[in-house]
């Protein structure tokens, strides 16, 4: 068993330890319709990160970017019978499935959103979430943020297309 697969266990063994108020990954009824909820918060998250722009509050929109991302995962998640609160266990969860063949998308397009090694590149969502969630920067250059509503996008779609399977 591979390092990831060892995470995915441990996950789930967290969740069953702590039962329903759990912070881990727990398997439940697969569900198409939970799934089609995640998307929906998705593009909700997204027309909020779009709004912030405008706004002028690039660093939260960051943030929603993010959550655009990860609630797509969640959809991901649904659609395969877990239930996940832990973005970790979230980020081991998918890339399980994508190497399952269970899910359509990339590990290229997880890593978009999934931190997998401290080498990332710091343009990516996770790191920017970070640095302007923790940092005290609140401007990003228009042309990475422009950027990120259009990954944000791409990723409704894959994984929109993804649900489809």
């Amino acid at each position: 068993m591979g390092q990831i697969e060892n995470k995915l266990r441990w996950c789930l063994n967290k969740a069953e330890k702590e039962g329903e108020k759990h912070r881990g990954l727990k398997k439940v009824q697969p569900s198409v319709e939970s799934a089609n909820d995640y998307i929906k918060k998705a593009i909700h998250n997204l027309t909020v990160m779009q709004y912030l722009m405008k706004g002028g509050f690039v660093d939260w929109a960051v943030s929603a970017c993010f959550y655009t991302m990860y609630h797509c995962l969640l959809a991901i998640l649904a659609k395969n019978g877990y239930e996940s609160r832990n973005q970790e266990c979230t980020f081991a969860a998918v890339e399980v499935l994508i190497k399952e063949k269970k899910s359509g998308i990339s590990l290229e397009q997880l890593k978009k959103i999934a931190s997998f090694d401290e080498k990332s590149a710091s343009d990516e969502i996770i790191n920017l979430r970070e640095k302007f969630q923790y940092g005290t920067e609140t401007i990003l250059d228009t042309s990475i943020v422009k950027k990120l509503v259009d990954e944000a996008k791409e990723f409704i779609e894959a994984v929109r297309e993804d649900l489809k399977r």
